[in-house]
């Protein structure tokens, strides 16, 4: 029986991709979970016209689980109605074809028998906020910025984990090089594959750089509407991570892989424009910031302490921190400062916005999109005033004492938030706090190779 698609999907587009791509016999559904990871199912070519038709039933469990896949009883989402299915509907505009692997890939959303959005699911989170943003006459556009690591199969001498060798030479490059445009290079079959990937699937992936250290990179994603820009990096983490093991090697998107090395964040670029497309956030007349974005700027300060468990959703997450080579555990800003937490890039005039810098590449970008509109949003509604703009570099500054100190600091908060509270709503802030608090256990029981190499045999 064909059900109108709560998601907006058109059957016409299924149609279209099917007619385009007639040797695809299989496509991806992939329904992102409180990580940020892909679950779902590989369909056969004759069953795509039957998702865009009537969906697809899939366990909303799969939004009680921890990172490996196991139930979290106290999730409130473990066996809930009896362990029922929902109905899963594809999400316009994300159909593609995945070249590397010849099979199609569309995203999908959760929704319940009466058509509305399945309360636990994070995407629906960040709809609410854009949403209000809408009502309140703003358009929210955005762009993320994914940093990440290439890594090798092999280990090394020591067992440790290891930068991959260049796509092209296969030669191990011990150098930061960062910036080298001879790195890009060294690895350009592998990143020319990516960008043909992201071609076919609808992601505008832009600059590539080398970071600063060995086996790093960014990608950018052109700036766009918010909701799509969180899609964007759904289908970009997982394209950059198939094409890897393609080449040999893996993708980590830890937030901090080599202790002495650089962390990978997931920077956010974020602006409100009105209904004609005119930035609100674009300098005034005679130059000065605009008020709006430095209200927007006050509010996620306001809130950035309770929204931590958001940007750094686990324990290695919180590693980041520990050096703060580029990554700003704070809530400072700043103008063209990378020593702050939220920086206002020098794009002055009618493309000024402003960067979330907080988050790491393992955050949820569901979530970290509807913390920070949200927070812009409290800010504007309550005229917040974001206080002088941080001067030189802020690293040396202590710690802001209202923000937690570790991760089960973070957990607390968040637990505790009235504000998370109402934009998560009540089912996910519950199951988010819940799988963490578990993972939190999880590893808090588990002695590491390093308490054995420090404690072991000398105390």
């Amino acid at each position: 029986m064909e059900i109108a698609s709560h998601s907006g999907a058109s059957l016409a587009e299924a149609q279209a991709f099917l007619e385009r791509y007639p040797d695809v016999q299989a496509i991806d559904i992939v329904l992102t979970d409180c990580h940020g990871i892909g679950r779902g199912k590989s369909i056969r070519r004759h069953e795509l016209e039957s998702l865009y038709r009537s969906g697809r039933a899939m366990p909303s469990s799969m939004f009680g689980q921890d990172v490996a896949g196991d139930d979290v009883d106290d999730s409130g989402q473990v066996l809930n109605d009896g362990g029922g299915d929902k109905r899963c509907w594809p999400l316009p505009g994300t159909l593609g074809m995945q070249p590397h692997s010849q099979r199609g890939q569309v995203l999908v959303s959760m929704y319940n028998a009466d058509g509305t959005p399945f309360s636990a699911e994070p995407r629906h989170a960040l709809v609410r906020q854009i949403d209000k943003a809408l009502a309140a006459g703003y358009r929210p556009q955005g762009a993320f910025e994914l940093e990440f690591y290439l890594i090798d199969r092999e280990r090394d001498a020591h067992g440790k984990h290891q930068p991959a060798r260049y796509a092209l030479s296969h030669r191990r490059s011990l150098n930061r090089n960062t910036m080298s445009v001879d790195e890009i290079d060294e690895m350009s079959p592998f990143f020319d594959a990516v960008y043909e990937g992201a071609r076919h699937l609808d992601v505008p992936l832009e600059a590539l750089i080398s970071e600063y250290a060995v086996g790093q990179y960014e990608l950018t994603i052109r700036y766009r509407d918010l909701l799509r820009a969180a899609d964007d990096v759904i289908i970009a983490k997982r394209l950059v991570r198939a094409v890897a093991r393609r080449f040999g090697f893996e993708a980590c998107f830890m937030a901090k892989p080599f202790g002495q090395q650089a962390g990978s964040g997931m920077h956010l670029h974020l602006s409100l424009a009105d209904g004609t497309g005119e930035n609100l956030f674009g300098d005034r007349a005679d130059g000065t910031l605009s008020p709006l974005m430095l209200q927007a700027i006050g509010g996620i300060r306001h809130t950035i302490a309770e929204t931590m468990l958001i940007l750094a959703p686990h324990l290695n997450s919180w590693r980041r921190f520990a050096s703060v080579l580029y990554s700003p555990a704070s809530d400072t800003w700043g103008i063209e400062n990378r020593t702050v937490a939220l920086r206002v890039p020098e794009t002055p005039g009618s493309a000024r916005h402003f960067e979330h810098r907080v988050a790491g590449v393992d955050a949820n970008p569901y979530l970290v999109a509807a913390v920070t509109l949200a927070g812009a949003l409290k800010g504007i509604e309550d005229h917040l005033d974001p206080g002088p703009a941080a001067e030189g570099n802020s690293y040396g500054n202590t710690r802001a004492a209202h923000l937690p100190r570790s991760w089960l600091d973070a957990i607390d908060r968040l637990d505790d938030s009235e504000f998370v509270r109402q934009v998560l709503g009540e089912s996910l802030h519950q199951g988010f706090v819940a799988i963490k608090r578990a993972e939190w256990q999880r590893l808090a029981i588990d002695v590491s190779e390093a308490e054995w190499d420090l404690y072991g045999f000398v105390i």
